[in-house]
């Protein structure tokens, strides 16, 4: 299998890279932003255009055919050379991203489109050599490079081989009934991939398996991937799904991840890189750190773990309604709170621009992180993530807004100090805690972005006497100074 395994203290094995440490640059970081951007945006019509304009009667097929014409005349391939990213500053979107709070960047290599935003090797159809003419994800890197943050990359290329097969149909009714879409060309191929035996009798949303059992296609994956990490030598890679490919023994998925440790290892001297996925089995995220994806945990988790999500759809969608940057920080407070991180994307215009409700969602995060910061970066979890009546709903990629109370508070902590985010201003000008053990005895206690605060504490009830006004609009933090006693342990070994 192609694909070699950099020398060093990983193997591609389960049992060799168990030994994986998360990095402290990633369990302080909290907040990254996510680039996930693409020539799918060149529609504005949404995540998964690359396989729904070609399933008839989707919305994405409606719209490409009253927009571009028929997919049997012109296709994916045409809307590739569409993209130009001819506005596309990556300098000033790092700014704006290092202004919004972003600790790390993290850059879309490929997505299950097949279409490399790099000067690949692998493959002919990248943004180097069709559509933009610029090495995106080399771009983003010597921008975050030159900003000090953490570069990663996705690859969400594991999937193609089903995903795209798709584009080897043909319409069942109406004026091009039975004409082949351009997928069914060989000459495309190397786009669309040979894969017409993975065309799915019946029109479903994903094909099944995931991932397919074929070895070329590992090996393809392999090769891919290992690019990627040679080139780019990122801090992170992230593979959309669980760990490629268990069908294979996760021959291929391991073999990455022990090139990533050791490539970064060589670098720099340990190794600071983290690999995640999305399968929340113990004996399978041991290699890396989990991936949630529009979700997260109900409570703390043993170990670092990430929610990946969006402002809006994956792809610019002009349909959109788009999280607030309230909604936004309250997912990144209660994230932290259990040991997580958050990775937000922000959807870019195909010229990559962003428009104007992202850019306003940005500068109010940014305004927000400049108040409460202090409660957010570098912390840990305290001995319980929260309290109060209300929660995040875990099923799925829900991600509904919660009417949060008074009431409900998340914490965290560093050194002495619990930091404690109240996640709804009350009528009453208090702040209520009960989550307090007996020998915690507060010493002071600020509102960050005011100042100190009087308070009461007795039976181990904190009660905190706020001002009329609230510093900022949302999740309110109040920064409790304990007692520092030899005995005083404000969190468990995680």
């Amino acid at each position: 299998m192609s694909g070699s395994v950099a020398k060093g203290p990983f193997d591609a094995t389960f049992e060799s890279l168990m030994g994986f440490e998360c990095p402290e640059w990633f369990r302080d970081a909290k907040l990254g932003i996510w680039s996930h951007w693409g020539p799918q945006s060149v529609p504005r019509y949404g995540d998964w255009y690359a396989r729904n304009m070609y399933r008839e009667g989707s919305d994405q097929y409606r719209y490409h055919l009253r927009t571009y014409g028929h997919p049997s005349e012109f296709g994916y391939k045409d809307v590739v050379r569409q993209w130009k990213a001819e506005r596309f500053d990556p300098d000033a979107l790092m700014d704006r991203f290092v202004a919004a709070g972003a600790r790390y960047f993290v850059a879309q290599a490929v997505h299950h489109d097949n279409f490399f935003n790099y000067e690949s090797s692998v493959n002919r159809w990248n943004s180097v050599k069709i559509g933009p003419g610029k090495d995106i994800v080399g771009l983003w890197k010597a921008a975050a490079d030159e900003r000090g943050l953490p570069f990663g990359i996705t690859e969400h290329l594991g999937a193609a081989l089903g995903w795209m097969a798709v584009n080897k149909g043909s319409d069942k009714r109406g004026p091009f009934a039975g004409v082949p879409y351009d997928g069914t060309d060989p000459a495309n191929w190397d786009l669309y991939l040979d894969n017409s035996r993975f065309l799915p009798a019946e029109d479903i949303e994903v094909q099944d398996p995931w991932y397919c059992n074929e070895p070329g296609w590992h090996s393809y994956w392999l090769e891919a991937v290992t690019e990627m990490i040679d080139r780019y030598q990122p801090d992170l890679l992230y593979s959309d799904g669980p760990l490629p490919f268990g069908d294979a023994g996760y021959t291929p998925g391991l073999r990455a991840v022990a090139h990533l440790y050791n490539t970064s290892g060589l670098i720099h001297g340990t190794n600071r890189a983290v690999y995640q996925q999305k399968d929340r089995r113990p004996e399978v995220s041991v290699v890396g750190v989990l991936d949630i994806e529009r979700s997260q945990t109900p409570g703390i988790h043993p170990t670092p773990w990430q929610t990946d999500t969006s402002v809006g759809d994956w792809f610019y969608n002009v349909r959109d309604v788009y999280k607030t940057a309230g909604h936004v920080i309250e997912l990144l407070v209660d994230i932290v709170s259990k040991n997580g991180n958050l990775l937000l994307n922000v959807p870019q215009l195909p010229d990559g621009t962003l428009d104007l409700e992202c850019s306003q969602l940005l500068d109010d995060l940014g305004a927000w992180m400049r108040v409460c910061g202090e409660g957010i970066y570098g912390t840990r979890p305290f001995r319980v993530f929260g309290e109060g009546p209300s929660s995040v709903v875990i099923h799925g990629f829900t991600e509904d807004r919660v009417n949060w109370t008074s009431s409900d508070f998340r914490f965290t902590c560093r050194e002495n100090t619990v930091y404690a985010f109240q996640l709804g201003w009350p009528d009453d000008g208090r702040a209520v805690i009960r989550s307090l053990a007996g020998h915690e005895v507060v010493t002071g206690v600020r509102l960050l972005g005011h100042g100190p605060v009087p308070f009461e504490q007795a039976h181990g009830i904190l009660v905190v006497r706020l001002p009329e006004a609230s510093p900022v609009d949302v999740a309110n933090c109040l920064a409790v100074d304990l007692r520092a006693r030899r005995a005083l342990r404000l969190t468990e070994d995680i």
